[in-house]
């Protein structure tokens, strides 16, 4: 069975006809003779289109009822059952009532494609999901429901519905689109004249790259190569050399003289030019292109010229950007007699594309880029020598192995040196070689022998074919050679990335990595990362920040993490510093320094990929930190959202006790009995004392969340807590066991009494029938507990209805109560107090079942390392001052056995 063929009716504004237009579609397909039938058909209310449904078959919809209203649903089996030709489906982004078989309607109208029926919808320029933060920004609207753009996209046919903002608004006081209460709301907000200007815009942009693809499409399908210029597209052609910010610049500023253009940047890399590349710029290159606006591309392709016409004439460009080239006059002289350079044949080639050729302050100043493959000095020394002794010795060997003086042998052997010089030393001690070789062979086998003169025509030839074989061969042998240490450089760079970039992203602190891997491929004794330190009033403008460093790295001389000027000499880039430096721009105001040896040419590229990863690592971190403090501010809105609610409900029950009480004693027509005025007196101690618990667990959070909590640590023994943490208990609820050689811990008095007071208060409320027992481990827990420091511990068991697994990790977080418990029981904030103290003290609170039924809140804190108190007279120990509230805490007394009851 053929899939059906989908037709959506696209529109920028709620009213603007999308629906009346596919209804009349209906009509028309109707009066052709098709079978058409309404699945669904939404008036919203307009009598226009009410009436535009009559005459039409309509499919009744589902009536399905979800949070106590009722709503009308497509009803996909009878759709499929009835079959029609054509199927009007209202609304194709709409979000189906729960418990629907799709969860979006635009899923159902696949299954009707699926089942070979054709569908008319409509969708407004809002329901794109690509555009929802867009339309939002404009509208001031968050939408809800959003469809794919694909899926959109892969619609047979979009018919535009338009009108002009000023006839939609007409239409909308006429009392045409909404219900008159509704009208004033909507000129003001979403329909103003700005509002249906941006967002008519944005549908003819959306379209229009939907009509971009079809054309494409239509070319590549019909083999069309020309360009056709429908729209202004410019193609900007990168070398990998640091001239491609001014071609992209350039290009940017032609684009500007259009509306609704395009900047694509390109970069052609051939085998042949990879080591005359420069990744830092390309990088630079790609950032700049994507802040202008355009995209950024890389093609291979051995002809460059050739491979940016391709590219140009796939994406259907008008114009080609180009920069003049770099090689100097007689290079280019050269390039002229074998064709052009890249610029020439890409304005040769072009066809009806425009080309701009752009000058730069690079242009005929030679590449720069030293020759890849270099043999290096030493090997070109000893191929001289060798040139200089190896025919020498060869030609005494013929003395013994070719005593008739033959011309062909001795031409062989000679030969063979000359390839073994090419082999060593490259080209020209190989021509050298040659040359030498061939006034031995002509001295001593050619005749007359003993002298340079050559009496047989055929013998000068051969000796004159001897040397151009030689130097043939030695062409080749040389260019063999480099190739294949390029080939070997290539490898050994792409294992060194490969392993930098695995090694980077595995590492916690990848800047800190990435520079010791420097100093470790380069052999060098320290690589460093600096910043421009650009307050003038407080340094010199050539003092640089050390922002990271590995290995040795001279340090600046009066200020702590800075080099001294000169260090990084002021306006240098890319290359060599003072004695033994190497210098990496990565930035205006971010260099990456090598210190202990002079880098070589070839080495250059690769530390400028160092400094790429560095670029990408710092920026990472930048948008790391920033996501950090973003998270910081939207958890502390949050808190201060939460407060406020607290402040507004939570805290207002306390104080409404209190003036009720308060109140009642002050009314002095009204008897009341010794009893009642104690009542009321407890009435109000009872809200001031919640309402002491609720501001300071409220306070005491805006601290944890502002990170403004300092615990004064001090040697401490759990009995000196206890007490004070217990204070407001009812009697005889919590039974304390403490053995009596339980060690010192290290806490702040004040601030574990409210861990304890704030543990049993949630204990006491959530097991109101069960004892709850303090306890003690006298031994502690492994040394590995806590970073390595031997711990103890304190359990606060109750035996209440405990709380799932699953809810352990929800139980610490701030204003949350189990099975959401009245707001008269508090606001939620003791457990995630309790935790950020524990843990400010270097601590851990955890939660566990406990045996039998209930839960086991235990609380770890590190041993005292054993720093005795400062003596006071008498031999007791100083009181401690809490960091909490400022209060001093007297030490309870010790207890006389293992168990003891709360008073």
């Amino acid at each position: 069975m053929a899939r059906g063929t989908l037709r959506i009716f696209l529109g920028a504004a709620p009213g603007v006809g999308k629906t009346y237009e596919m209804l009349e579609e209906a009509h028309r397909l109707g009066q052709g003779g098709e079978d058409v039938a309404v699945a669904l058909a939404t008036d919203h209310g307009r009598a226009g289109t009410r009436a535009l449904v009559e005459g039409l078959e309509v499919i009744p919809p589902r009536r399905l009822r979800y949070g106590g209203a009722e709503y009308e649903e497509m009803d996909l089996d009878a759709v499929l059952a009835r079959a029609p030709a054509t199927a009007v489906v209202d609304e194709y982004a709409h979000s189906n009532v729960p418990d629907s078989r799709n969860q979006k309607r635009w899923q159902d109208v696949d299954e009707l494609l699926s089942a070979g029926i054709n569908v008319l919808s409509t969708v407004n320029i809002q329901d794109l999901a690509s555009l929802g933060d867009v339309v939002s920004a404009v509208t001031d609207v968050r939408q809800a429901e959003t469809v794919p753009d694909d899926i959109v996209r892969r619609a047979d046919q979009i018919d535009l519905v338009d009108i002009p903002p000023d006839l939609l608004r007409q239409r909308l006081s006429e009392g045409k689109i909404y219900a008159a209460d509704r009208i004033d709301a909507a000129l003001s907000n979403y329909f103003r004249l700005g509002n249906l200007g941006a967002l008519r815009e944005l549908t003819l942009l959306w379209l229009a790259d939907r009509v971009d693809e079809g054309l494409a499409k239509y070319r590549a399908e019909n083999g069309i190569q020309d360009s056709w210029p429908a729209r202004e597209r410019i193609v900007v052609g990168l070398t990998g050399g640091p001239e491609g910010e001014a071609l992209i610049r350039r290009g940017a500023r032609i684009l500007t003289r259009v509306s609704g253009g395009d900047l694509l940047a390109v970069h052609v890399r051939a085998a042949d030019r990879v080591a005359s590349e420069s990744p830092q710029a390309l990088e630079y290159q790609r950032r700049l292109t994507q802040d202008l606006g355009g995209s950024y591309h890389i093609v291979a392709g051995e002809d460059p010229a050739a491979a940016l016409l391709d590219f140009a004439r796939s994406v259907n460009a008008t114009q080609i950007v180009v920069g003049i080239s770099r090689h100097k006059n007689l290079a280019g002289l050269l390039g002229g007699l074998l064709g052009g350079g890249v610029g020439t044949r890409v304005v040769r080639d072009s066809g009806d594309i425009d080309v701009h050729m752009v000058s730069h302050p690079l242009g005929g100043r030679g590449a720069g880029r030293p020759r890849p493959g270099d043999l290096g000095r030493a090997r070109v020394a000893v191929g001289l020598i060798l040139a200089a002794l190896l025919p020498a010795l060869l030609q005494l060997l013929l003395v013994f192995v070719n005593p008739e003086h033959s011309v062909a042998t001795a031409m062989l052997v000679q030969l063979s040196g000359s390839v073994a010089v090419a082999l060593v030393g490259g080209l020209w001690p190989a021509v050298l070689a040659a040359l030498w070789s061939s006034l031995l062979v002509n001295y001593f086998s050619t005749p007359p022998t003993g002298n340079l003169i050559i009496s047989d025509p055929q013998n000068f030839l051969a000796l004159f074919v001897f040397l151009g074989v030689s130097s043939a061969v030695a062409v080749v042998v040389d260019l063999s050679a480099r190739r294949s240490k390029e080939a070997a450089r290539a490898r050994a760079e792409a294992t060194t990335l490969s392993d930098l970039t695995r090694g980077a992203a595995g590492s916690e602190d990848t800047v800190q990595s990435l520079l010791e891997q420097a100093r470790t491929v380069f052999q060098v004794r320290g690589a460093a990362l600096l910043s421009q330190i650009r307050e003038a009033d407080l340094f010199d403008d050539g003092t640089w920040q050390l922002l990271a460093s590995a290995g040795e790295v001279p340090a600046g001389p009066g200020h702590q993490g800075t080099v001294p000027k000169g260090t990084v000499p002021q306006g240098t880039t890319t290359g060599e510093g003072t004695e033994g430096e190497n210098i990496e721009e990565i930035d205006s105001t971010t260099r990456l320094v090598l210190y202990g040896r002079i880098l070589p040419a070839s080495d250059r590229r690769l530390l400028a990929a160092f400094g790429v990863h560095l670029a990408a690592q710092l920026e990472r971190q930048q948008l790391a930190a920033s996501r950090r403090e973003m998270m910081r501010l939207a958890e502390s809105n949050t808190m201060r959202t939460s407060i406020l609610r607290a402040v507004s409900h939570d805290l207002r029950t306390p104080l409404a006790g209190i003036k009720l009480a308060v109140g009642g004693l002050r009314q002095t027509g009204v008897p009341y009995t010794p009893q009642e005025e104690q009542e009321l007196l407890a009435t109000i101690e009872e809200c001031s004392d919640r309402l002491d618990v609720l501001v300071g667990n409220l306070l005491d959070m805006s601290r944890l969340t502002s990170d403004s909590v300092s615990p004064r640590l001090h040697p401490l023994r759990w009995y000196e807590v206890i007490p004070g943490a217990l204070h407001g208990v009812p009697p005889g609820r919590v039974r304390v066991e403490l053995p009596a050689n339980m060690p010192e811990i290290d806490a702040d008095q004040g601030m574990l009494e409210r861990v304890v007071a704030n543990i049993v208060e949630n204990a006491v409320k959530y097991a109101p029938d069960s004892d709850i027992v303090v306890a003690g481990a006298a031994g502690g827990l492994s040394p590995a507990a806590l970073a390595g420091r031997p711990a103890g511990e304190l359990r606060i068991i109750d035996h209440g209805r405990g709380i799932p697994a699953e809810r352990v990790l929800d139980m610490f977080r701030p204003f949350q109560r189990l099975d959401d418990a009245t707001h008269t029981t508090g606001i939620g904030l003791g457990l995630a107090v309790a935790k950020g103290f524990t843990e400010a003290m270097g601590g851990r609170l955890a939660a566990e079942p406990t045996p039998g039924g209930g839960l086991t809140m235990v609380i770890t804190l590190p041993l005292s390392t054993g720093e005795p108190f400062e003596a006071r007279p008498g031999g007791a120990p100083p009181e401690p001052q809490s960091a909490l509230t400022g209060r001093r805490h007297l030490p309870g007394p010790s207890p006389s056995n293992s168990r003891q009851d709360t008073p």
